[in-house]
């Protein structure tokens, strides 16, 4: 994980410096540069810099019961977003207006949920995602069997953005995990291996979270995932080559 926070820090001030370069171009060119419509927020009427503080401590504390598993994830969302709106918006007129401002990507990301709900039924419920492993084993040489915790690092990253984690996980995994354990490859380690496709998860049409990011920043989905697809696969690498390094998982086996 440190590896691909690193390794996303690169990007990040790559990309930061190639835009101070084109900025700096355009202004020595006379150009001049809009400032106007740049803002933190999306919404800067909304913005409580004074309670800052207690948001971040109401932040903390949500993540804090959420990893406890005090309530059900469900219940501790909805408690900490009723303190949250009465705390910074004590006006019922300020909160319906809050609600009403995302609530569009709200109804997405609910109508995502039950569609990937309904293809996860299907994908388990008609044998789809055994079928699938098996398909993946038999393409496999026996001699590649040692080196099943890299297949499966590699493979998760398309099988996880073209399935949900549940079907990935739960359906693919054990298959993988059993056909490891002859191998001497634990199941620990076939588990360890198998996170290493999370960033490029992350751009799946099946992930709810992307597309509120995406409304919120004002860019297509198709857009984001072109420009993204490139880099994730880079950081997967990234973090694939340094649990090599600390033995997190075996490049292969010797058993």
């Amino acid at each position: 994980m440190a590896a691909g926070v690193v390794a996303i820090l690169v990007i990040a001030y790559m990309y930061g410096k190639r835009e101070r370069a084109r900025l700096g171009e355009l202004h020595l060119q006379g150009d001049e540069i809009d400032h106007s419509e740049i803002s933190v927020s999306q919404y800067p009427d909304a913005r409580r810099p004074k309670l800052i503080w207690f948001n971040g401590a109401l932040t903390l504390a949500l993540m804090c019961t959420l990893i406890a598993g005090l309530l059900p994830l469900p219940v501790l969302f909805m408690v900490a977003f009723s303190i949250a709106m009465i705390v910074n918006y004590p006006c019922l007129q300020q909160q319906k207006d809050r609600v009403a401002a995302h609530a569009g990507s709200v109804l997405a990301v609910v109508g995502l949920i039950f569609a990937a709900g309904i293809f996860t039924g299907i994908l388990s419920g008609t044998g789809m995602v055994d079928a699938m492993s098996k398909s993946l084993l038999a393409v496999i040489p026996e001699a590649m069997g040692p080196y099943l915790a890299v297949i499966t690092a590699l493979v998760s990253m398309p099988f996880t953005f073209f399935m949900s984690n549940d079907a990935f996980y739960y359906g693919v995994l054990p298959v993988l995990a059993e056909a490891a354990s002859h191998y001497g490859i634990t199941a620990v380690e076939m588990a360890r291996a198998s996170i290493v496709g999370q960033p490029v998860h992350l751009l799946s049409p099946l992930v709810p979270s992307t597309y509120l990011l995406v409304a919120l920043a004002g860019i297509e989905f198709g857009d984001h995932q072109r420009f993204t697809l490139k880099w994730a696969v880079l950081v997967c690498l990234c973090i694939m080559f340094a649990a090599l390094l600390m033995g997190i998982f075996p490049l292969f086996s010797t058993l």
